[in-house]
């Protein structure tokens, strides 16, 4: 299980230790990578045992969405090294040529990724990424507050929930939602499927349906009863979960997203060497096991993710809930009703964005 204030704890001593010291020490020749990540979405102590076994300083930073970590990337004076995206954004960065080739003779490791990781859409060649974690897009539900089960995004749209419904705070989920609900494909280029999508979500936000649009913040609204329903990932369940049993998860019967994030290397990285090997260490099937027993997303490491339910059983003394390890690696079942995300057109990305600010939310 995740345990998130000691989590936060580590992060914020990482980041003081980092803001004080961290970087290019000049005269020093300390070895430095800085890696951007999501704010829950690592166990510190692999950050610990990854400096001891190399001497290479971590300085791990955080992004709150895909977006977000685009927009400090190509507004400058970003210094990451190493950057985990979505599958989507990466697309968007390869097409930019945002990204370095990596050097695989560097990630010995990379052979432990399945193969259902490889050569997928948004880099066929596997020339610029090593994946991280997978997982779906869902709805968390509090069933208690709602007088029952939840099978549909039409939930999120669903006025006799007013008040208490958390929406994501990025467009490509949001959107993403809202086209499922209505029938269309998450990669729609047509305009006229993508401005209806928006007009549901701006009905539901208009008719008061909405608390806000969160990111981060759901793990506390909904772990204390605030929210009743929100869409947020698979692994993020798992860990509200941890703290509040009574709430629920589902892909729903409209289909869903299959993600994979991954780690990349900017094409300016001062570090490139380190960066590399940050990649190979996280790759380490102990390392995965590791991350996994943390953070609830599902590895891409073949090993691990064989090896998990046993691994969990000799770090928690008991059983794992195998309810509970569908939802962190959903079967095939569910993955069949479940598209990735793909790389829309500079056209597409652009109404995207003018529809999101036309929904004040950015």
């Amino acid at each position: 299980m995740k345990k998130t204030f000691a989590m936060l704890l580590a992060l914020t001593m990482v980041l003081t230790l980092c803001l004080t010291g961290c970087g290019d020490s000049g005269g020093g020749g300390e070895r430095t990578v800085n890696v951007c990540g999501w704010g829950e979405n690592i166990d510190p102590e692999l950050i610990d045992r990854f400096e001891q076994e190399t001497g290479i300083q971590v300085n791990y930073q955080t992004a709150e969405s895909n977006e977000t970590m685009y927009a400090l990337i190509k507004q400058g004076g970003t210094d990451y090294d190493v950057i985990v995206p979505s599958d989507y954004m990466i697309g968007q960065m390869i097409a930019e040529g945002m990204l370095a080739e990596l050097n695989y003779d560097n990630i010995p490791n990379f052979s432990l990724i399945g193969e259902a990781y490889k050569n997928l859409s948004y880099d066929p060649e596997n020339k610029y990424t090593v994946p991280y974690t997978w997982g779906t897009l869902g709805i968390i539900y509090n069933p208690d507050m709602v007088g029952g089960d939840i099978d549909s995004w039409g939930a999120l749209f669903d006025q006799a929930y007013a008040g208490q419904v958390g929406m994501i705070g990025n467009p490509r989920d949001a959107i993403g939602a809202a086209l499922l609900y209505l029938g269309y494909s998450v990669n729609t280029t047509d305009e006229a499927e993508i401005r209806q999508a928006c007009q549901l979500i701006a009905d539901a936000k208009a008719a008061g349906v909405y608390q806000g649009f969160f990111m981060d913040q759901l793990y506390d609204k909904m772990e204390a009863g605030e929210t009743a329903v929100c869409t947020y990932y698979a692994g993020d369940f798992l860990s509200m979960y941890a703290n509040n049993p009574a709430l629920r998860f589902v892909v729903p019967k409209e289909g869903s997203n299959w993600f994979v994030d991954a780690m990349c290397v900017l094409k300016d990285a001062e570090h490139k060497e380190e960066a590399e090997a940050w990649i190979n260490f996280i790759c380490e099937t102990e390392s995965c096991l590791a991350n996994m027993d943390y953070i609830w997303y599902a590895s891409p490491n073949a090993e691990a993710l064989e090896q998990y339910p046993a691994y969990y059983q000799e770090q928690n003394g008991e059983a794992l809930d195998q309810e509970l390890y569908a939802i962190m690696a959903a079967p095939a079942e569910v993955l069949e009703r479940c598209e990735p995300y793909l790389n829309l057109p500079a056209d597409t990305l652009a109404l995207y964005t003018d529809l999101w600010v036309d929904l004040g939310i950015s």
